[in-house]
């Protein structure tokens, strides 16, 4: 049946107001919904489709009205593209058909699908290209479309190819937005690495800033930091971020090749695996009961040098894409040198420490020698007056006296610091009596011991030297530079650690202003600790005095 003219000019205004809601919306989705149901209006049809093509010409979508979820659910499989799909895929015009079953090209229907006699379908095209097609089937108040029909869906299909094509350009722009933003996070990252390598010499500050600056970028909950040791063949977890830290703790030592950890160094590749509870590779279960899924392990590369491994752990499913690994790998390399630099920069420090030392050498020959020799100038010269003036020459003596005395305290003080006593077999407290002993004869100063209830035999001798000398070393900070008039000195032990604090009340100093590293040894006492693995913890404040705490492992394994 034809439309009179005020009837089409009535759907005529109906679609255009329709069609125009059409470009409101920029969601393809949503878009491709509302054109089917649009078209499924506008000819009175009981079922409607809208198939889309992809890029290559085939049909990545298929959204249908008319057939509720249950029915859909209950056909053996969607459209494929074969049968009358298949022909207005190929197609320019419109396909309009009484009985569709009619057509040579029909494949009929599968199982479980409506029955549909009817059919009405129309190209959507932009120029020379086809987007999509809209199938109509089953027209409600006659036995087939018509002509106005297909006139309707043909001016439908023109907005709708405009429509689709906005919404795809807006999808696209919403794709380069989204990688823009990643990129911008990338770059947040990298120059908050770079900001952190340039910023800073110092191990510690390197490697805490660039874990959290990684888990933050990541957004994981827990990260660590194993560096590979002098033997080469291991690697010792020295940082551990985030949460769960005592099954982190569970194992913090890695022979290449050993775990993931060791793998990752033993290729110099990353490792990622986003299901710990299977993966046989993975060695602490404790990790595993605490409830983490992921895990991404990176090489910090210097060049050739393989300096360690960071790794971060995630209790989230959602799997670590290509692309954040590629920025990790790139940040290890970054991470890597600067590690390498530290290391130098530290060698360079020890370096300063003995060039100072040797200054003091210098010092030694050029004053305390030359003043030994003026007092045997001046005596020579007391005995020659000894006759002729002895009021001259009992002040010379009496000067003489002061001068070797004062050259027998600056002596003193020098041997304290110049050449330390090595600690001998007498074990680690007895070792810090004689330190306090000659402390107190070349200052005069109180020294007060506090001693731990434990005996410390088991302490390895390795270890036990490094408190010395750091005990050492801050009594000779103490006299040559605190002028304290008391010290205190505490040791005592837990179970796996032996710790020792320091405090004087002498006039202190500004940590953060002065160059405290070589001038008060403080660089050593680190080193020194670091090496049998511990920690030295420095506080000051100006006028109220300085407190060294220091911890090492009592046992050689950690």
């Amino acid at each position: 049946m034809l439309l009179t003219r005020e009837q089409l000019q009535e759907r005529l205004i109906a679609l255009h107001k329709a069609s125009l809601e059409l470009v409101k919306d920029f969601s393809l989705e949503t878009l491709l919904e509302r054109i089917v149901t649009l078209a499924c209006e506008q000819v009175d049809a009981r079922y409607a489709a809208l198939g889309v093509l992809d890029d290559d010409g085939k049909l990545a979508k298929f959204i249908t009205v008319g057939m509720t979820e249950k029915q859909i659910k209950r056909i053996a499989h969607p459209p494929v593209g074969k049968g009358l799909i298949g022909e207005l895929m190929d197609a320019e015009r419109p396909l309009r058909l009484p009985v569709l079953q009619d057509h040579p090209r029909s494949v009929g229907f599968p199982p479980n699908h409506p029955h549909m006699t009817s059919f009405l379908g129309v190209p959507i095209r932009a120029g020379d290209i086809q987007l999509g097609q809209i199938y109509l089937t089953e027209k409600k108040d006659a036995s087939e479309f018509t002509a106005d029909d297909e006139m309707i869906i043909q001016m439908l299909a023109t907005y709708a190819a405009t429509a689709i094509q906005n919404a795809r350009m807006v999808e696209k722009m919403r794709e380069r937005d989204l990688a823009l933003t990643r990129r911008n996070v990338d770059m947040s990252l990298l120059n908050g690495i770079a900001s952190t390598l340039t910023s800073s010499l110092e191990l510690d500050e390197i490697l805490n800033k660039t874990l959290g600056l990684v888990m933050n970028y990541m957004k994981v909950e827990a990260g660590e930091i194993f560096l590979l040791e002098e033997d080469k063949k291991s690697l010792r977890m020295v940082l551990h971020r985030g949460q769960a830290a005592e099954a982190f703790w569970t194992r913090n030592v890695f022979k290449l090749g050993d775990g993931y950890i060791g793998l990752v160094a033993e290729t110099r590749k990353p490792l990622v695996s986003t299901d710990l509870a299977s993966d046989v590779r993975f060695v602490r279960e404790a990790v595993v009961k605490a409830g983490f899924h992921q895990i991404a392990c990176i090489p910090l590369l210097s060049g050739e040098n393989m300096m360690g491994v960071l790794s971060i752990s995630s209790r989230g499913r959602e799997p670590i894409d290509d692309r954040s690994i590629e920025m990790l790998a790139a940040v290890g390399n970054w991470a890597g040198l600067a590690i390498e630099n530290a290391r130098l920069h530290a060698n360079a420090r020890r370096l300063a420490v003995l060039e100072e030392r040797d200054r003091i050498g210098m010092d030694l020959h050029d004053g305390i020698i030359q003043s030994i020799y003026g007092v045997g100038l001046s005596l020579e010269n007391a005995l020659h007056s000894i006759n002729e003036d002895p009021n001259d020459a009992r002040q010379r003596v009496k000067h003489s006296i002061d001068g070797l005395n004062q050259a027998i305290r600056d002596l003193r003080s020098y041997i304290l610091d110049l050449r330390p006593r090595q600690l001998g077999n007498d074990g680690l407290m007895n070792g810090i009596k004689r330190l306090i002993s000659e402390y107190r004869a070349n200052t005069f100063a109180e020294v007060h011991l506090t001693e731990p209830d434990s005996d410390l035999n088991d302490l390895p001798q390795a270890h036990a030297l490094a408190l010395f000398h750091i005990c050492q070393e801050a009594l000779a900070n103490a006299a040559k530079h605190s002028k304290a008039k008391k010290v205190q000195i505490a040791v005592w032990t837990t179970d796996d650690r032996l710790l020792m604090e320091i405090t004087d009340d002498g006039k202190g100093f500004d940590i953060g202003s002065k160059d405290t590293m070589i001038g008060h040894g403080l660089a050593n006492m680190q080193t020194r600790a670091h090496s049998v693995g511990g920690e030295v913890d420095i506080s000051s404040v100006l006028n109220e005095g300085t407190t060294i705490f220091v911890w090492v492992p009592r046992d050689a394994r950690h």
